[in-house]
């Protein structure tokens, strides 16, 4: 029994040391070596200062920015740590009563926009956090943005063109666009006029 005992303490050593030491620090070097930007949380720098993830969605309030989709991960959404669903099915009274509210504010907002409301403007993903828009959803917000930055609808509609990201390997996912990415590029091309 004590030969037993010795050689499964001898496999649990060999096993610790190769699955929790040599194994992470093999990918940790791999990953710092090969994708350092991605392996980092994909974080996006500005002089020096971190403005957000280009995986993590942020909330943009002010009306001469892109919106993102709804968010309820945390009481007051976009909460990294408390990521999830809202879980509401399609008959809760709930989220029905929340699609009702989002359609409310974007009309509100967005008095120049006619037609139907794209769905990812409305509703939340499934983790809260989901950092793209579709490219109708940032097209519906180009009046409001162009007349609040005093600049063409055409010039805002061209930037969200160019900032279209295409499925990967051409198949995977949708066209989408980087609301953190298309928020910069807005203030680096059309900054806000100052009163």
């Amino acid at each position: 029994m004590i030969p037993e005992l010795l050689r499964g303490l001898r496999m649990l050593l060999v096993l610790t040391v190769l699955t929790g030491l040599i194994y992470p620090g093999l990918v940790t070097a791999l990953s710092q070596g090969f994708f350092k930007h991605e392996a980092n949380g994909s974080l996006v720098l500005r002089n020096g200062q971190v403005l957000g993830s280009e995986l993590i969605g942020q909330n943009f309030k002010r009306p001469e920015y892109f919106h993102p989709r709804p968010s309820y991960a945390g009481a007051n959404g976009y909460d990294a740590s408390n990521s999830g669903a809202s879980n509401l099915g399609p008959t809760s009274q709930k989220l029905i009563s929340r699609i009702r509210a989002a359609i409310e504010a974007f009309q509100k907002e967005n008095p120049d926009f006619h037609g139907p409301i794209p769905a990812d403007l409305l509703t939340s993903s499934g983790s809260g956090l989901d950092p793209h828009l579709s490219p109708a959803s940032a097209a519906a917000q180009a009046p409001r943005i162009a007349r609040l930055r005093g600049v063409a609808r055409t010039e805002i509609e061209s930037l969200v063109l160019s900032h279209i990201q295409h499925p990967d390997l051409g198949l995977l996912g949708d066209h989408r666009v980087n609301v953190l990415l298309l928020n910069i590029a807005l203030d680096e091309r059309f900054p806000v006029k100052k009163p």
